[in-house]
């Protein structure tokens, strides 16, 4: 038997069901054939002893073949697509000899559907054609006498089906040719766990664009956050895992899965948490705990979270009691109204306190308790500590009744009697007195000989408490009874007025006379502005003025940056529109975002008409920080609304998974669609595209908003070709964009896109998204062409410097390519603005006459944008190099002929390297300047002027 060579193998990693394999048949296959002598059924054993069935036919001599062979009724099970896997071998009819010119090189291939076995007739016309056959590779008589055939293997779709099962045919027209083996399966998304859910196989939709939505059901000890789904799409693979399920109380997630906690573990709250050891003095004695039991003799208090360690009293004291007691012990009663515990009584979590303000003659009883969260929970009896102590017994005694002699708004006259029983001098008396309403906070002293005193400083018509206590040489006695007086209040309006204007005036005065001396020293050193900046920035004004419907143009209203909130979560409530899940139906997946797949869909609104959305979604396992950042960008698009902005449908965020949700685009980026469509358009149309773009960056202009990275793979077309600016993202740092190029300051910007000034100082801009926009613009014209080529990004940077600009693309008008070199005016306030853009690119759409001289013809030169392009004209070559700083050239130039401006305008870059100007920079750096020299001839011609 030959060897089989494998001219094509197809790899099917996709899970599949196989309806029929002819291989793996140990008997007859009992396929029939039609006529009787056209196919031949071959069964051969192959170096395994296992059964080959082929089919073979090869009546090449004989013209009008027509020879069928059709398989048995095959069930199609849940298929709705099926795929046909055919392995042949096919002889080249050139290596046939004496064959006649009916001999061909393929077959074609038939099915029937049918709800049962129709017996053996055989009814060609009731079949449908799938396709026609052919090898990619064909064996020749050579290769019999090599003994090898070339194994050819093709692959056929059939779909959708509807009836129970069907039946496949083989029609040869007269070919040389054997069937080897026929493979029928269908592809299916298989059984899996994600999330902790499982999704059943599942049979993908006949429509390749259509995914179908599948439930999944939590795992065993699981249950739902947010409904788990995946869809399966059409080539067998589950896309865009949302919702999620999360293991039970006392189960932890282990290989997909829910796992009991061990003993010694425990787990309190459903989550994606792992089981916990047991806390301190504390133990789980099964599978799945939920908390762990306190051991004997420690507890738990009711309100302790399972966290906590289980523990047992004392713990630091808590409690304090004084008693003041007689002589005999049931002679006792609470003394804390006399004295004072420093820092409290009550508790107390350091194991000491000060007692001060005890009385003379007396015995002071301490009960020192110590509990915690957990003593009442004890069996033990409570423990409680006595201490007593006593006061010298020769101290003073108390003074008589306090009495007010007067008061004033702010002062108070106080006189009390002597002791009448005093064995011991009275050295002086002190005073207590406190706001009434601000008792047991703080209170006041003072001293005096004399049993009289005048508090002052005092508070007009307030309440006062008063005691007083003597101080011998044997210490201090007990405080008198409390006494209350009030302050008056005839004067407290009048006083407090007077206070209050001469506060006024003094702060006025003061606060004049230092803005006099601010101002003056700010003017001196020429630092107002930078005063003023630091007093409030950009971002600050724009916000403040946003927020108090403050605008700089009537109808516009101004950007705020997002991240001037301290609250990220509060710009997503400001700017987007919660969008109810349920609302959102995804279809299919057209791409992967920074943070997600990007999804295709439709968007249901109440009272609306449903719309095509695209919608972003936040993958599984993100940070807050990535959360925060990819919801960013929906809180700037959520400001802004205009025909050539994309527009932001809302935002989703408050269940799985996070999504921005924006109108749909169906042509995509403009870049890839252009390169689809090279040379498609007129160029009328191509403007039209470009005025959109300059209209929806003239709006974010007015709005004080800086895009950073226009370019044509962030404009998004419709299929109105109506062209729209998205990715608000780069006032984060493009981590991943292949198009960007590390800066002094650490950070990733476009180079091929960004002006000089934001590559060198990241001064962005305006007038910096004006030079991108004309990057854009040569992009459009080009259809797509990358800017610069295979220049390296280093390279970009050094030409730009050096002064090189893109020639225009081919076929791009003279006044489309004039305001291209606009934008890249090295001077940013060179450069136009969008409004004159607009105005320019109007004026050209108006007149589309001006649009025909192309730049390689040179023939006229239309009006410039805004202002007029402003060249210095020279006198010589000389001095034309001597500017462009290229004068080691000047004897090349005048060895060559090339004496005047005009045949210097007339060079292309072969001419610049034929007179010897062999470095590529000085090559592009001479035909620049000679482009833009051409330009300037032009426009002064056509002014009347001669050179």
């Amino acid at each position: 038997m030959p060897e089989l060579q494998h001219a094509a193998a197809v790899c099917d990693p996709v899970p599949s069901v196989v309806l029929l394999d002819t291989t793996s048949v140990l008997g007859e296959l009992g396929w029939k054939t039609y006529p009787i002598n056209g196919w031949d059924a071959i069964t051969e054993m192959d170096e395994h002893n296992r059964p080959i069935h082929t089919f073979q036919v090869c009546n090449v001599m004989e013209p009008n073949q027509n020879n069928w062979l059709r398989s048995n009724w095959i069930s199609r099970q849940a298929a709705q697509k099926i795929y046909v896997e055919l392995r042949f071998t096919l002889r080249d009819c050139n290596s046939i000899p004496w064959v006649s010119g009916t001999c061909k090189e393929t077959f074609n291939l038939f099915y029937h559907e049918t709800d049962e076995a129709h017996g053996v007739k055989f009814k060609p016309a009731q079949y449908t054609k799938v396709d026609t056959i052919a090898a990619d590779e064909s064996f020749t008589q050579m290769d019999l006498g090599d003994r090898i055939l070339k194994l050819n293997t093709e692959v056929r779709e059939v779909g959708p089906m509807t009836r129970k099962g069907f039946y496949l045919a083989f029609q040869d027209i007269g070919a040389c040719i054997a069937l080897v083996s026929v493979k029928v399966y269908y592809k299916k998304c298989p059984f899996t766990l994600r999330n902790l859910a499982s999704f059943p196989d599942t049979v993908p939709r006949v429509d390749s664009s259509s995914l179908v939505e599948v439930r999944g059901a939590c795992v065993d000890h699981a249950e739902e956050r947010d409904t788990p789904k995946l869809f399966c799409g059409a080539d067998g693979d589950w896309l865009v895992p949302l919702g999620r399920c999360v293991c039970s109380v006392g189960y932890e997630e282990i290989d997909n899965s829910c796992a009991a906690c061990h003993p010694g573990f425990y787990k309190a709250y459903a989550g994606n948490i792992k089981c916990s050891k047991c806390p301190p003095h504390s133990f789980s004695y099964g599978e799945g705990a939920a908390i762990c039991r306190c051991e004997k003799g420690f507890f738990r208090a009711e309100k302790d979270p399972p966290t906590m360690a289980c523990t047992r009293p004392p713990s630091p004291p808590r409690n304090i009691n004084c008693k003041r007691c007689g002589p005999e012990p049931d002679q006792c009663q609470l003394c804390e109204e006399e004295l004072r515990f420093l820092p409290r009584p009550l508790g107390l979590t350091n194991a000491t306190v000060t007692v001060v303000d005890f009385s003379a003659h007396a015995n002071y009883t301490f009960e020192i308790e110590s509990l915690n969260g957990v003593s009442d929970m004890s069996s033990f009896p409570r423990q409680i500590a006595f201490i007593t102590v006593s006061t010298d017994q020769g101290g003073p005694s108390l003074v008589g009744a306090l009495k007010k002699d007067w008061a004033s708004p702010n002062s108070i006259a106080l006189s009390w009697q002597q002791p009448e029983q005093s064995t011991l001098p009275i050295l002086d008396y002190e005073i207590k007195y406190y706001e009434k309403e601000h008792e047991q906070l703080s209170y006041s002293s003072t001293r005096t000989k004399a049993p009289s005193v005048i508090i002052s400083g005092l508070k007009a018509a307030t309440w006062y408490v008063f005691s007083v206590r003597t101080r011998t040489p044997a210490g201090y006695s007990s405080y008198s009874p409390k006494y209350e007086y009030e302050t008056t209040g005839d004067s407290s309006d009048m006083a407090s007025d007077q206070g209050q204007v001469l506060v006024i005036v003094t702060a006025a005065v003061g606060g004049f006379t230092l803005l006099v001396i601010l101002t003056l020293f700010l003017l001196i050193t020429g630092r107002c502005q930078w005063y003023f900046k630091a007093k409030m920035t950009s971002e600050e004004k724009r916000r403040t003025n946003y927020q108090n419907g403050h605008v700089p143009f009537p109808g516009i209203k101004t950007y705020v940056d997002p991240d001037t909130y301290e609250d990220p979560a509060q710009a997503i409530h400001e700017f987007t529109k919660e969008i109810d899940p349920s609302r959102i139906r995804i279809e299919r997946v057209i791409g992967a975002g920074e943070f997600g797949e990007v999804c295709s869909g439709r968007l249901r609104t109440p009272g609306k008409k449903e719309i095509a959305v695209a919608i972003k979604t936040l993958k599984g396992g993100y940070v807050e920080r990535q959360r925060r950042d990819f919801l960013r960008e929906a809180s700037i698009m959520g400001q802004f609304d205009h025909p050539n902005i994309i527009r932001l449908e809302g935002v989703v965020t408050k269940s799985r998974p996070v999504m921005i949700v924006v109108e749909y685009m169906e042509n995509g980026s403009l870049d890839s669609f252009l390169r689809q469509h090279d040379g498609h358009f007129t160029v009328i149309q191509l403007v039209g595209m470009l005025r959109g773009i300059a209209s929806g960056m003239k709006y974010l202009s007015d709005m004080g908003y800086v895009h950073r990275d226009l370019a044509a793979r962030n404009i998004l077309v419709n299929s109105n070709l109506v062209c729209k600016v998205s990715d608000f993202g780069l006032s984060r740092v493009l981590e991943d964009d292949p198009e960007a190029a590390y800066t002094t300051t650490g950070g990733k910007i476009p180079i091929r896109w960004t002006a000089p000034e934001a590559i060198s100082y990241r001064k962005f801009s305006s007038a910096s998204d004006a030079w991108s926009y004309g990057i854009v613009m040569w992009e459009v014209m080009s259809y797509g062409e990358r800017p610069y080529w295979e220049m390296s990004n280093q390279d970009v940077i050094l030409s730009i410097e050096e002064g090189y600009r893109l020639p225009a693309p081919m076929g791009c008008p003279v006044a489309l390519h004039q305001l291209m070199l606009h934008c890249w005016q090295k001077e940013r306030s060179h450069r136009p603005k969008f409004t004159d853009v607009v105005s320019f690119l109007d004026k050209l759409i108006r007149n589309p006459s001006s649009l025909l001289p192309l730049v390689e013809d040179i023939q006229s030169l239309p009006e410039s944008p805004g202002e007029e392009m402003d060249y210095p004209m020279f006198i010589s070559i000389g001095d034309w190099l001597d500017s462009i700083k290229m004068s080691q050239y000047k004897s090349n130039f005048m060895a060559a002929g090339y004496n005047t401006l005009d045949s210097v305008a007339r060079m292309s870059i072969e001419d610049v390297r034929r007179i010897g100007v062999e470095l590529i920079g000085h090559q592009r750096r001479i035909i620049s300047s000679v482009q833009t020299l051409r330009l300037q001839l032009l426009h002064e011609q056509e002014k009347g002027f001669h050179v």
